[in-house]
């Protein structure tokens, strides 16, 4: 029975902002490196005071949860008009202790070179690494500061679809049931990235193909062959007339998405 009984219904929604940085290669021979990142932001008040968790917060009476996303999207980044997607429903009757409290999660991509606005001190942004095997996924993020890692064993959902269901182990740094949002939000930006494209939402307008296949790889955690590379992406890109030139490296073409070439 659950300790939440004859107690008011509420709702939340919680946000995975998901993004592409850039880091300065060792050696001026190589490209820039690219990482997969996530939005965290420290809790200042219990429950899970001083904790890791996504931004999120209550849906106001006179607003739907999408519109509360925006909201929140819009104090994390002051952006808007914003990729995002509903994620799914997280209603475990006991999954938050303040009371039977029931979260809708978005997904949303953003290209943070749009950001100007620096972020609040309890925001940082975790660079994400996951190491997958058949019985567990291994979570590490890690910012400038700080380190997290969890684990999460995996349940087999229906052998037919190979769907998995995820148990949360190790877990000590973040709150509430975020740990399984952020595994699902990657799992289904994986599973866009392989059937549409969607990982565009996180590129910069002009880009080269070198960095959109390093974008590719680090969200599907997978090395492609360059040729094989280009010939998949050949009618969803545009070249532009521009170059760059990064290290030692003869300029590159800069490209664009082709919104016409599917």
């Amino acid at each position: 029975m659950s300790k939440n009984k004859g107690e008011k219904v509420k709702f939340t929604t919680d946000i995975l902002i998901f993004s592409v940085s850039t880091s300065e290669a060792e050696s001026c021979r190589r490209l820039p490196e690219k990482n997969f990142s996530i939005l965290l932001v420290k809790r200042s008040m219990e429950p899970f005071i001083n904790k890791w968790c996504l931004p999120g917060g209550f849906v106001s009476e006179n607003e739907t949860s999408k519109q509360a996303s925006d909201r929140i999207l819009i104090k994390e980044t002051n952006l808007h008009n914003i990729y995002k997607e509903q994620l799914y429903t997280f209603d475990e009757v006991n999954r938050d202790p303040r009371g039977r409290i029931i979260s809708t999660a978005y997904m949303a991509l953003v290209d943070r070179t749009k950001i100007t606005d620096e972020l609040d001190t309890d925001a940082e942004w975790f660079n994400i690494n996951v190491k997958e095997n058949s019985e567990t996924i291994n979570i590490k993020l890690e910012s400038s500061n700080e380190t997290i890692q969890y684990s999460a064993k995996k349940i087999s959902k229906d052998k037919t679809t190979k769907e998995f269901e995820y148990e949360i182990i190790d877990n000590k740094d973040l709150a509430f049931d975020h740990p399984l949002m952020i595994i699902m939000g990657i799992l289904r930006l994986r599973q866009k990235a392989r059937n549409t494209d969607i990982i565009f939402n996180i590129m910069p307008k002009y880009f080269t193909l070198g960095e959109l296949q390093q974008v590719y790889e680090i969200i599907l955690d997978r090395k492609f062959l360059e040729a094989a590379f280009r010939r998949t992406i050949e009618s969803k890109v545009k070249k532009t007339d521009q170059f760059i030139k990064t290290g030692g490296h003869r300029p590159s073409a800069l490209f664009k998405y082709n919104e016409k070439g599917n």
